[in-house]
C-alpha cells in the first residue's frame, strides 16, 4: 500500500538515497531540507518526480509538521534525517547543535505522535556511545556513557526521549558510506575523503595514530534499515519501537582503511599523520543483535561497497574535469 513520507534532510548523502528507494517503492514523499549541508544536486534523479514534493524549510520551524499535514492530509510516517551533522561544528556551536539535533526532534515526535502518525524514524549515531571501551557496543551502553561531543549528547538525549515516550524508534548508526558522500565538505566521512586523495594523487590524511577502528555500513543497507523500522519493506516487518544500533559487527582500523582505498584508486601509499580531533572516538563497533532480530541483515559486503564507491568517484572525476 501507497504510503505518504516525509523525509528531513533529503538533500543530504543518505536522505537522497532514502528518497529515491521510497519513490521506486511506489510511495510517495515530502522532502524537506534548508540545504545547509545537502545539496540540490543530490536530488536530480527524483525532483521532478510526480510523487514528490519539495520544501526548503527548516526543521527548527515551530508547527512544521502540522503545516505539512495540513498540505498532505495522506502524510503518514516520518523519517526524520535532517541535523547538525559536524562534530567539530557542534563543538563551536553547541546550542545551535542541542535546538536542531535534540528540540526540533522532540517536537516533531510530539507532533508526529498527536497526530496518530503511523511510525516515526530517528537518525541516531554511534557518537552516543562516547569512548566506550566495552565492545562491541549495546544499545544499553549509552545511558552510563560519556557524549564527547554536543552532537553526541544532543543525538542520545533524542534517543532517550524517543525510547521513553514508547512511541518511534531511532537508529544508532555506524559510519556510514557510498555515492553522494561528499569529500570535500568538512562534515563528509573518512572513505570518502581517502577515496578523493588517491584520486587527486595526494597522500591520505589520519587524524591520530591510525589504530583507531570504524564500523562501516554501505548507504544501500541504511535504506534497508530504514524501510524495516517504517514497516515499508517488502516484507512487511515493522514498524519498530525503541533503540537499535545498525551496523555490521565488523570493525575496521582507519590505518588499514587508507591503504585499501590507496590500492583500489592507485593512490600515494604514504601516510600524512596530524593531531586528533576533539570529540573523536578511538574505537567504534556495533552489537547488532536487536536490529538483526528485528530482521536487518547487511547485504552488501566492505570490498564490494568500496569498489562501487569508487567507481562512482571516479566518474565524478571525470564529469567535474570536463566540466
Amino acid at each position: 500500500m501507497q504510503k505518504v513520507c516525509l523525509v528531513t534532510g533529503c538533500a543530504g548523502f543518505i536522505g537522497s538515497h532514502l528518497t529515491s528507494s521510497l519513490l521506486d517503492l511506489g510511495h510517495a514523499v515530502v522532502g524537506v531540507d534548508n540545504c545547509a549541508s545537502g545539496y540540490s544536486r543530490n536530488m536530480e534523479s527524483f525532483i521532478g518526480h510526480a510523487d514528490f514534493t519539495f520544501y526548503e524549510r527548516s526543521i527548527t520551524d515551530k508547527g512544521l509538521l502540522a503545516e505539512l499535514k495540513a498540505r498532505h492530509e495522506e502524510l503518514d510516517v516520518v523519517f526524520q534525517l535532517a541535523a547538525v551533522v559536524s562534530v567539530p561544528y557542534s563543538v563551536d556551536n553547541p546550542e545551535l547543535t542541542i535546538q536542531v539535533n535534540f528540540e526540533a526532534n522532540r517536537d516533531m515526535l510530539d507532533a508526529a505522535r498527536e497526530m496518530g502518525f503511523s511510525s516515526f524514524v530517528f537518525a541516531g549515531s554511534a557518537a552516543e556511545y562516547g569512548n566506550e571501551e566495552r565492545l562491541p557496543v549495546k544499545e544499553e551502553y549509552a545511558g552510563s556513557a560519556e557524549q564527547l561531543s554536543p552532537y553526541g549528547v544532543a543525538k542520545y538525549k533524542s534517543s532517550a526521549y524517543i525510547e521513553k515516550s514508547g512511541y518511534g524508534c531511532s537508529l544508532r548508526f555506524f559510519n556510514i558510506f557510498g555515492p553522494r558522500q561528499d569529500p570535500t565538505s568538512q562534515y563528509s566521512g573518512v572513505i570518502s575523503r581517502f577515496v578523493d586523495f588517491g584520486l587527486s594523487g595526494e597522500k591520505m590524511v589520519i587524524f591520530g595514530d591510525g589504530n583507531q577502528s570504524r564500523d562501516f555500513l554501505y548507504v544501500s543497507d541504511v535504506v534497508t534499515s530504514y524501510l524495516i523500522a517504517a514497516g515499508l519493506d517488502r516484507e512487511g516487518r515493522g514498524p519498530l519501537t525503541g533503540i537499535y544500533n545498525v551496523g555490521t559487527g565488523k570493525g575496521r582500523s582507519i590505518r588499514e582503511l587508507a591503504s585499501i582505498i590507496a590500492d583500489l584508486t592507485s593512490g600515494p601509499k604514504e601516510i600524512s599523520f596530524k593531531p586528533e580531533r576533539a570529540g573523536d572516538i578511538k574505537h567504534s563497533c556495533a552489537d547488532v543483535s536487536r536490529i538483526t532480530a528485528a530482521g536487518f541483515k547487511p547485504e552488501i559486503s566492505f570490498d564490494e561497497g568500496l569498489a562501487l564507491t569508487v567507481a562512482w568517484a571516479k566518474e565524478a572525476h571525470i564529469l567535474n574535469s570536463e566540466g
